[in-house]
């Protein structure tokens, strides 16, 4: 499940654009104006007002109709978002267009979803209807009577929210078999990145040999200074140690270091040494070139990641209880169980971690729950969310999730600058991310030209 978990969390960013592509008007994408809001004033728009006309059929999509009311009231939530943003507005006939495109394309969606055997139980509906709530600072109660009194149907709110995990669970499961991430992808994502940053921003790490050239050498006494630094360069590149060439013949003062600088900005080294490793990896070998002091030769040490992501995050270590729902375990049997779980632990008749150990159906159970230190963005976003919202010690209530339930409690927090390796894995995540959704676009496209769609009467917003 932990790897699962992770990919979902970015694959969900992705397919929270319940739609099947963006508007775009003038260049400015607007698939955030086509997500259903979780504002009670935004939701009161969708609710028509005044007298409606008589529903019908404006299209067909594998023999199940898409109606004018469903147009009417997609075109309402649309036009008031795109008023609160202040984007402008594209001319009606277009909007209509484009948003019974998209409807049609949400509806072959989920008649793939529904062939598949995708479904959204109720315990899952109840939690999103409890989050919509909680954002408007209700209780579900008072968040179902404030919708009934504006108008709302609580039970096409609540079909639309079933459709909407429906959609995202489907897209989920599509790109995940359709995206992979090679090590060639993430250096040429970093290369892209360096290329539009100021060389001078990268940290450098170099250790240094210089074969100093006396002023006023003869041209016999240059050749021979070369030679020794090239069999410097010739030992450096054959695998001896570094340090102690630069012990045993450099003529620089940071020779008794085993020639390293530490780590500068690269607007504190010498430009030709920062042009000369400028290509190299770290561990490469530069040299032997020429500068008035003499020969140098350079190895890299490190280079800071130009390119990649901000190096210092805020990391959470926790653990977690997962129960996993089935025919033999409902939903409010586990939650049930989490809360006995969670008074023993409370209560100190129990640990977290052997809790752990025998009862989650977890990869991570063996370590007692622990899921390592974890930065932001790896985990689906309703776990991160619950996790971020406890301080060290604490122990969360049974959280719903579309794996199961979970119990999660965090140990520690800090702030760590991220080494190369992680940041290459966060990388990974932006690319993996990426490709999602052109995998997403790709297979929406797919899915909509194999559909059999029999467009009736032209709809009347």
């Amino acid at each position: 499940m932990t790897d699962h978990l992770l990919f979902s969390a970015r694959l969900s960013r992705l397919a929270a654009v319940l739609l099947c592509a963006p508007l775009v008007w003038g260049g400015v994408a607007t698939a955030q104006a086509l997500r259903p809001s979780t504002q009670l004033n935004s939701m009161r728009s969708v609710a028509p007002s005044g007298p409606q006309t008589a529903d019908y059929i404006v299209v067909l999509v594998n023999s199940e109709p898409v109606t004018n009311n469903e147009v009417r009231q997609r075109m309402l939530r649309v036009e008031q978002q795109l008023s609160q943003q202040g984007a402008p507005m594209p001319q009606r006939s277009e909007l209509v267009r484009q948003v019974l495109e998209q409807l049609v394309g949400e509806r072959a969606q989920l008649q793939h979803a529904t062939e598949l055997g995708l479904r959204v139980d109720e315990a899952t509906l109840l939690q999103a209807e409890q989050s919509i709530a909680e954002q408007n600072q209700l209780s579900l109660e008072e968040f179902r009577r404030r919708m009934a009194a504006q108008g709302m149907d609580i039970n096409r709110l609540r079909s639309d929210l079933r459709n909407q995990i429906l959609l995202q669970r489907v897209r989920e499961r599509e790109a995940e078999s359709r995206v992979s991430v090679t090590e060639a992808d993430i250096d040429a994502f970093i290369l892209e990145k360096q290329a539009n940053i100021d060389p001078s921003q990268q940290g450098l790490n170099l250790a240094h040999v210089l074969v100093l050239v006396p002023e006023g050498a003869t041209e016999e006494s240059v050749r021979e200074l070369q030679a020794r630094a090239q069999a410097v360069a010739d030992r450096a590149r054959s695998g001896y140690d570094f340090a102690a060439l630069a012990r045993d013949y450099s003529d620089a003062p940071e020779r008794t270091n085993g020639g390293v600088f530490g780590m500068r900005p690269a607007d504190r080294l010498p430009a030709l040494f920062v042009e000369a490793v400028q290509p190299v990896p770290a561990g490469g070998i530069v040299g032997p070139f020429r500068s008035p002091a003499g020969f140098h030769v350079l190895k890299v040490l490190e280079k800071s990641q130009a390119g990649l992501p901000d190096v210092v995050v805020t990391q959470t270590r926790a653990r977690h209880i997962l129960l996993r729902t089935s025919p033999q375990l409902s939903q409010e049997a586990a939650v049930a169980r989490l809360n006995q779980f969670r008074e023993q632990v409370t209560g100190g008749q129990a640990s977290f971690p052997a809790l752990a150990r025998e009862h989650s159906q977890d990869g991570s159970a063996r370590q007692g729950g622990d899921l390592g230190w974890a930065s932001p963005g790896q985990f689906v976003p309703e776990f991160e969310e619950a996790m971020n919202a406890l301080r060290p010690g604490e122990i969360s209530q049974p959280l719903v999730s579309r794996f199961g339930v979970h119990l999660i409690r965090v140990d520690e927090r800090r702030d760590n600058t991220l080494s190369p390796r992680e940041q290459r894995e966060v990388v990974r995540g932006l690319v993996r991310e990426q490709k999602a959704g052109d995998a997403l676009q790709s297979w929406a496209q797919d899915v909509r030209s194999r559909a059999f769609v029999e467009y009736r009467e032209a709809p009347q917003p």
